[in-house]
């Protein structure tokens, strides 16, 4: 229950604050054309609270937050004193309407800027994608490692962490090879290695995101500091916990058999649903013999496996691959604009290969995967909270510049029509065009709707 409210509650604000930059966008565009803004409101249904500014502006926050708009003066919409038609949208010439329209998404797109900045000048704890292994039969397997790789560059594009490196591969689903470059580890060390360039083929590159991440289905070992045997979480209320097992104690056998790896201890226990298995730990210096017998859950291929609830002590990451992404003043300006102009480079990418079939539409993510998301990165901090609205924010203006009428983007296909032809598209073929944009919207939403429940 504690899950969901925080999801819940870290979901409402991040959605306010994105709805509230994307509205003040248009409102601020407005009101520089000369347009009088009646309304500018956060969410949508009844008022929770209202004020009229001293500009005449209704300001409101609403009981839905999803969503929020700017009224403006329309004689399409309202009739309009004859005082006042000066300041109806209406009225304004074509580029004014298509600036007040564009600031919208405009702004979704300065303000991932803004919150990018802070997160570079707080600084971005994060590791170096090294690369212990290749995988056989995947692209990667071409590469033949003798130590430690690092990734220098994706096709040209600086990498810094696994982040970026998962985002640069993402932008070349569907093409036909990737460059990465790698230098060994050692060179960081003073020796003077050269890097080297390798060319992937990936015409057969395919990976379900639901299981895997690009980096893995290319078949790039991640480096990941050894497990250790020793417990360093048991869950409340787990088989475990019931068991008597407590934080600290160390895993010497299972079932008689020395441990041998995490990875063998996690296969034998979702194995043995419904059974006992014996655990020797040391506790101290006590060995101890403990029966326990696992609990069941459902994972997401729908299959019945163990579970005890424990979690294992991770050895420290060396210090030659950690890092901060921390910048200056000035500078974290220049990496916060960089980065999101890699973000709005890769969505574009993202939806075009949405159409051309190269990424599925099971993709898709609604409300419920956006919550989760924002309660998972709130979790982690601000630092991790901002980059996650940056990412949205980014999405939310991408979306909205979609050539769907009842869209921002629409609306700015209609104008850019009208600035060829001189005249504006008649009303009849805006109300079918608006017809069928909310009925492709409403598709798109549903699709998204449907892969959230999925999911859960």
């Amino acid at each position: 229950m504690f899950d969901f409210l925080w999801n819940l509650g870290s979901f409402i604000v991040a959605l306010g604050i994105l709805i509230t930059a994307h509205e003040y966008g248009h409102f601020w565009v407005a009101r520089r054309c000369g347009v009088k803004v009646e309304r500018f409101s956060i969410g949508f249904g009844k008022a929770l609270w209202r004020k009229v500014g001293q500009d005449g502006t209704e300001y409101v926050i609403a009981m839905i937050p999803l969503g929020g708009y700017v009224k403006m003066l329309d004689e399409r919409v309202d009739t309009v004193a004859e005082s006042l038609k000066s300041q109806a949208f209406n009225r304004k010439t074509v580029w004014q309407r298509i600036a007040i329209v564009a600031a919208g998404p405009i702004a979704n797109f300065l303000f991932a800027i803004i919150a990018l900045y802070f997160m570079y000048l707080i600084g971005v704890p994060s590791v170096k994608p090294v690369i212990d292994t290749t995988l056989a039969n995947t692209p990667a397997a071409q590469i033949k490692l003798s130590e430690y790789q690092e990734i220098i560059t994706i096709s040209g594009q600086k990498v810094r962490n696994w982040d970026e490196v998962n985002l640069a591969l993402i932008g070349h689903i569907g093409e036909d090879e990737i460059d990465i470059e790698l230098a060994p580890l050692s060179r960081l060390e003073g020796m003077d290695t050269g890097s080297r360039h390798h060319q992937l083929d990936i015409r057969h590159w395919q990976f379900d995101p639901e299981k895997q991440s690009p980096i893995t289905s290319l078949g790039l070992g991640i480096f990941r500091p050894q497990v250790l045997p020793e417990l360093a979480v048991v869950a409340k209320g787990s088989a475990a916990e019931r068991g008597g097992i407590l934080p600290g104690d160390t895993l010497m056998a299972i079932n008689g058999s020395a441990f041998d790896s995490w990875e063998s201890f996690v296969t034998l226990i979702q194995g043995s649903t419904g059974k006992a298995v014996l655990l020797t730990v040391k506790r101290g210096m006590q060995t101890l013999d403990v029966d326990l017998v696992p609990d069941t859950q459902i994972d997401k291929q729908g299959r019945s496996i163990g579970v005890l609830g424990v979690s294992p002590t991770q050895a420290k990451w060396p210090e030659n691959m950690r890092i901060s992404l921390e910048y200056g003043i000035v500078d974290s300006i220049f990496a916060a604009v960089d980065k999101t102009w890699q973000l709005i480079v890769v969505s574009f990418k993202m939806i075009a290969k949405l159409f051309t079939g190269d990424v599925s539409v099971k993709n898709l993510s609604g409300p419920i995967s956006i919550a989760q998301g924002a309660g998972a990165s709130a979790d982690y901090g601000l630092v991790y909270f901002l980059g996650f609205i940056a990412l949205i924010s980014v999405n939310l203006g991408i979306i909205n510049l979609l050539p769907l009428p009842v869209l921002d983007g629409g609306h700015l296909l209609y104008y850019f029509i009208e600035v060829i032809t001189g005249r504006p598209v008649p009303e009849k073929a805006q109300e079918i065009g608006f017809r069928i944009g909310a009925a492709m919207l409403l598709m798109l939403m549903s699709i998204a709707l449907f892969n959230d429940f999925a999911r859960l």
